[in-house]
């Protein structure tokens, strides 16, 4: 259930993210893939940190800590691959 909200709330972080960065923007269908990756990977790394809903916990909190770092996973992962295939196109 974690990974699934992690991998939702990446996909909107993506593209939130996309339509802020205009220069990071890789169209919707890109923007959702690497806000799913990212949003994957942010909230194993907080998970194995102990930040996220370590434990399979269900309560509000943790719900909460895996949307928070879903999104802001997408949008970090999606800045970075806007600007390196910016970086590469000139």
């Amino acid at each position: 259930m974690e990974l699934l909200i992690s991998l939702i709330a990446g996909a909107v972080g993506g593209n939130v993210a996309g339509g802020l960065l205009k220069n990071a923007n890789l169209g919707l269908l890109l923007n959702s893939v690497a806000g799913i990756v990212g949003g994957g990977l942010g909230g194993q790394i907080l998970s194995a940190l102990g930040a996220g809903a370590a434990g399979g916990g269900t309560d509000l909190g943790a719900i909460i800590g895996q949307i928070a770092s879903g999104g802001v996973g997408g949008g970090v992962l999606l800045a970075i691959v806007g600007l390196v295939k910016n970086a590469m196109a000139k």
